[in-house]
């Protein structure tokens, strides 16, 4: 765990301090004046071209050429066996706590600097998630204290373990990449196999991101993509699952096509599905989008290295991809040295037409979490109230 003593210097800088700072920052984004975005999506290559190509088909809705070319280009680009596109995220996010084996009552390990997508896709199907603290370097889901947790509270049972407190099943752990970075998913793997816990990854901010080689969201069983208007491509809304077990993926297509038996006319359901899919208008865009990740990416890494070489002799730090990680930047993230230095630059920024945010409210405090089960959450509590996110979008 690094130090981080030397960031809680308590001064209040007044807003003008910030002006130089802002100057910067819009030299960084290519944007002198005027409004400047967190993250707007930009629309460079065949978008138009693709979406009239549907739209003329007739095929609009969730069955289309684009569905299955989105797809398959999906597991080209991150390596998976298997792509199953979806509506969202959210709900890509649930199908995949669903095929891990996750029922109500049951517990789900995650963190709670997260989107609140995270935590309800546990909380839609009975089970409850408990809150364990993140790794200071890259914001994800902390393997050591996940350890930690595992030995004190839980033991081995029958096919996982379970909390001693409680009784409850561990049913799975859902790690998340929190702004583009990377976790420690490796170490969190051999944990999760240790325990024989399902690994679910919430990558839904981590498209175009990899540790040694593999892309995010393919080292768990199953792995949740976002594609909302925000992210670094986009379907609009929409998401995916990822998996490398492909009769896995083909359960996944089933369930979130509402269960129905491939016939040329009849309408036959075999199980309780759902209506997850993914319209191709969707998919064709998403095909666009996909075609332009490499770009996309080259942009923001250049970006990143400029914010990085800009609070490099900061009292501010710059939060950076660990060693072996490549990170797709969606946000780039400063902590400040306190919260009230945090809150005058956010007040500052955005009165100025620079937009930034603080990071989401830790979900352990929020009403419908608060009594989840959780560590001590050290590093939650000292990092989500100094973090900012940073202008990280396109230029153009």
């Amino acid at each position: 765990m690094s130090d981080t003593s030397q960031l809680d210097q308590p001064n209040m800088p007044e807003a003008d301090s910030f002006t130089q700072l802002l100057a910067d920052i819009r030299q960084i984004n290519g944007t002198a004046q005027g409004y400047l975005p967190l993250h707007a999506p930009v629309f460079r290559g065949a978008e138009r071209e693709y979406v009239l190509d549907a739209i003329d088909s007739t095929y609009v809705s969730s069955v289309g050429a684009y569905v299955d070319r989105f797809e398959r280009m999906l597991e080209e680009a991150t390596g998976a066996a298997r792509a199953v596109v979806c509506v969202n995220g959210t709900a890509a996010l649930e199908m995949c706590l669903i095929l891990a084996g996750v029922k109500a009552g049951d517990l789900v390990l995650t963190q709670a600097v997260s989107f609140v997508a995270t935590a309800n896709a546990v909380a839609h199907l009975g089970a409850e998630p408990v809150f364990i603290d993140i790794d200071p370097d890259t914001l994800g889901l902390d393997p050591k204290a996940v350890a930690a947790f595992l030995q004190t509270y839980c033991e081995p049972a029958a096919g996982g373990c379970r909390h001693k407190a409680t009784g409850k099943r561990v049913a799975a752990c859902v790690p998340m990449h929190t702004f583009g970075l990377p976790c420690r998913i490796e170490s969190l793997t051999e944990i999760c196999k240790a325990w024989a816990i399902p690994l679910v990854e919430d990558a839904a901010e981590a498209v175009g991101c990899s540790v040694n080689g593999r892309h995010c969201g393919t080292f768990g069983m199953l792995g949740a993509l976002s594609f909302n208007g925000n992210k670094i491509i986009t379907t609009g809304g929409g998401g995916a699952i990822l998996t490398n077990d492909a009769a896995l993926g083909e359960r996944a297509k089933h369930l979130t096509t509402t269960a129905k038996v491939p016939h040329k006319w009849l309408y036959q359901h075999d199980q309780v599905g759902w209506n997850f899919r993914m319209p191709n208008l969707n998919a064709a865009l998403g095909c666009a989008q996909l075609e332009m990740l490499p770009a996309f990416l080259q942009e923001k890494r250049a970006r990143a290295a400029a914010y990085a070489r800009l609070f490099a002799d900061s009292d501010w730090k710059f939060i950076t991809e660990t060693e072996g990680s490549v990170s797709n930047y969606w946000l780039c993230t400063v902590l400040a040295r306190n919260r009230a230095e945090r809150e005058a630059f956010l007040e500052a920024s955005n009165a100025a037409g620079v937009m930034t945010r603080p990071v989401w409210e830790p979900l352990h405090t929020l009403p419908m979490y608060s009594g989840c089960i959780q560590d001590a959450l050290a590093v939650t509590t000292k990092f989500s109230d100094r973090l900012v996110n940073l202008p990280s979008g396109y230029q153009g």
